[in-house]
């Protein structure tokens, strides 16, 4: 195998690898305020932040083409003022990819933080720790199976994108060629044993993602018997 076959793989691991990071780091805080914060808009916010689970990749990725394209107000705005272009381009992919992942993580993160216990909150409060300690040091911890699903989960769902990709990036070898684009690309070719090698990477990598979320999972809630 060629360098050619594993740049693909490596695209989609840098893509994964940021958009994983930026969610967590962005979806921390909103899960924090959705899992404990009671508002009147708070079912139409989840349910915007959860419309990428029903929404088919190409509704989602033609709009954010349209939206992205210098024609539209905001394309032409982050191109004449800032010198983006999210068209054909990695930063776009990677915007792309950013929102079709965030309920992913949200959801997941939001459910860890439901699962806590409101009583060891309120431990950490009567002894007068600060809303930031009682997160980093109670929150957290009891909450880690989630943010392990969280991680991984949105990590393996962006290595196999594919309909929101094709649509922002295109085909563009060592920009927006992910792997997933390449199995389609040699598909189209009739290239099939290629296509094959691929596949069957991907296949395994996401085998292995979900066997390591679960026995984690499993390992944690054996040990919380304890």
């Amino acid at each position: 195998m060629d360098n050619s076959f594993f740049s693909p793989f490596l695209l989609s691991l840098k893509l994964a690898v940021i958009t994983t990071v930026l969610l967590f780091v962005i979806g921390l805080p909103i899960a924090y305020f959705l899992a404990y914060r009671q508002f009147r808009l708070k079912i139409v916010l989840q349910s915007l932040i959860s419309m990428p689970l029903v929404l088919p990749p190409s509704v989602l990725g033609f709009y954010l083409l349209v939206a992205f394209s210098p024609e539209h107000w905001l394309g032409k705005t982050l191109n004449d003022f800032f010198s983006v272009q999210l068209v054909f381009s990695f930063a776009g992919i990677l915007v792309a990819s950013l929102i079709f992942n965030f309920p992913f993580m949200i959801n997941a993160l939001q459910t860890g933080f439901s699962s806590v216990p409101e009583s060891l909150r309120e431990a950490s409060y009567t002894l007068g720790k600060s809303e930031f300690i009682t997160l980093w040091k109670i929150i957290l911890p009891n909450m880690r199976p989630a943010i392990i699903t969280g991680l991984c989960i949105t990590f393996a769902h962006t290595i196999g994108e594919f309909g929101v990709i094709l649509m922002i990036g295109g085909n563009i070898p060592d920009k927006t060629r992910v792997a997933s684009i390449a199995i389609y690309d040699e598909v189209q070719a009739l290239n099939f044993d290629k296509a094959n090698e691929y596949a069957l990477f991907l296949f395994v990598f996401s085998f292995l993602m979900l066997l390591l979320v679960y026995s984690i999972n499993k390992d944690y809630h054996r040990w919380k018997k304890f």
